[in-house]
């Protein structure tokens, strides 16, 4: 008796992105990309690991860091890790290369976690991601936050609300982490026990906490307004004067509060009211104005956000935008002789700039006609053994039923493809 084969599958919190479905991950793909070159942001496109340095400075006491990277050694005893965010391996490019400033850059690709997969959340995950590195004024917060909102609205979502706050500066943020910390030891009982030990060292990461427990308790916590500076507030209201100007309604939040400690200023979130309230942040970010120094370079002020493609397209599906594209295939050529036609004619029309396909081992004409109409295709070039010995071609026009079969010459298919296609308009 032969031994069955192993059937593999996909690890746990991975997919296959399959044909369909892959033609509108690159259509989003292309908005953003679209967006942002608009705004003078570049592609960097950096490793899918690095030294664990690099993570594991910026993230030290988060769950990203403690639980949730994905870290090796590699054959030389190298402590790496899978990038599990977009922000540092940028800066760390910055440090390495310094090139003039500010850069304005984004990037896109797969991130990994090894997390609870759940809606939107794998362990290999994808984002697309924007840095501004090297100026402090407000005014690029504004820019940023604005690209942003310029995605979300390109991809046609309405039911989104922007949330914004301050840290203020390193001062700040030191006088309100003692402050928060005191509250919190008070209370500590009462929260989550995930949370409990984040109080003495960490108490700022507290406030991301999504648990019920956690959140009812850093309801009624001091609030980090109440000690920013005149200089911090000076840049805080230039950001909310200029997202007015430009017409993009948001709300401030006192408790939007980034745990990580490089964290000054401005920081925002984007969240879908169409998707649950757990998961509905669908861009978030912050100025970062300490973690360019935290990698070993200069003084160097920062900012920028994280969109996570897979939970954009569940905000897009809950609100019914962003359909898939049309099909790409525009022209399918059916040949019921020996093939040689299609094989030739299909290279022909490629050359030519049309999206061209066939079928293959000798399937019939109905056979050949239903591919050419599941393929989406507008047109098909029919060549059968009359047309083969007229040098002609038989044109059908799959999405009008009522439009009569043409018959050209062999020699003046391309060019009537093109007219008939609307290529030449």
């Amino acid at each position: 008796m032969s031994k069955k084969a192993n059937t593999f599958q996909t690890p746990i919190g991975t997919r296959d992105l399959l044909p369909g479905e892959s033609a509108r991950w690159e259509a989003v793909v292309e908005v953003f990309s679209s967006v942002a070159s608009r705004s003078g942001f570049a592609l960097v496109d950096t490793p899918l690991f690095e030294d664990i340095g690099v993570f594991s400075r910026i993230g030290e006491g988060t769950d990203v860091v403690g639980k949730e990277m994905y870290e090796f050694h590699d054959r030389s005893e190298r402590h790496m890790a899978l990038r599990p965010e977009g922000t540092a391996a940028i800066c760390r490019s910055f440090v390495q290369h310094r090139p003039p400033v500010p850069w304005k850059v984004y990037y896109r690709g797969p991130y990994f976690r090894y997390e609870a997969p759940q809606a939107g959340r794998f362990r290999q995950f994808h984002q697309f991601g924007i840095e501004s590195i090297g100026s402090d004024d407000p005014d690029i917060d504004v820019e940023v936050i604005a690209l942003g909102w310029n995605v979300l609205q390109s991809v046609g979502l309405k039911q989104v609300n922007l949330l914004l706050n301050s840290m203020g500066d390193a001062n700040t943020r030191k006088q309100y982490q003692q402050s928060l910390g005191d509250f919190l030891e008070g209370r500590v009982l009462d929260l989550d026990e995930e949370d409990r030990s984040k109080v003495a060292s960490h108490p700022l990461r507290v406030l991301d906490s999504k648990r019920r427990a956690t959140q009812s308790v850093i309801a009624q916590a001091p609030l980090i307004e109440e000690f920013l500076d005149g200089d911090a507030k000076a840049h805080f209201e230039r950001v909310q004067e200029g997202l007015n100007a430009l017409n993009i309604p948001f709300t401030i939040e006192p408790k939007l509060v980034r745990g990580l400690d490089y964290y000054t200023h401005t920081t925002f979130e984007f969240q879908s009211q169409a998707l649950e309230s757990a998961q509905n942040t669908v861009c978030g970010g912050g100025r970062y104005n300490g973690l360019i120094e935290e990698l070993g370079g200069p003084p160097t002020p920062g900012i920028g956000f994280g969109m996570g493609i897979e939970r954009l397209l569940l905000a897009c599906d809950a609100e019914g935008s962003f359909p898939d594209p049309p099909p790409k295939t525009q022209v399918w050529v059916v040949d019921v002789t020996d093939g040689s036609s299609a094989r030739d004619l299909t290279q022909l029309l490629r050359a030519d700039g049309v999206v061209a396909d066939r079928s293959f081992d000798g399937r019939s004409m109905r056979s050949q006609i239903r591919s050419a109409d599941r393929s989406g295709a507008q047109l098909a070039l029919i060549i059968g053994e009359q047309e083969l010995e007229e040098a002609t071609i038989s044109i059908r026009m799959l999405r009008d039923s009522a439009a009569d079969q043409i018959v050209v010459p062999r020699e003046e298919v391309v060019s009537q493809v093109r007219q008939l296609l609307g290529l030449d308009s």
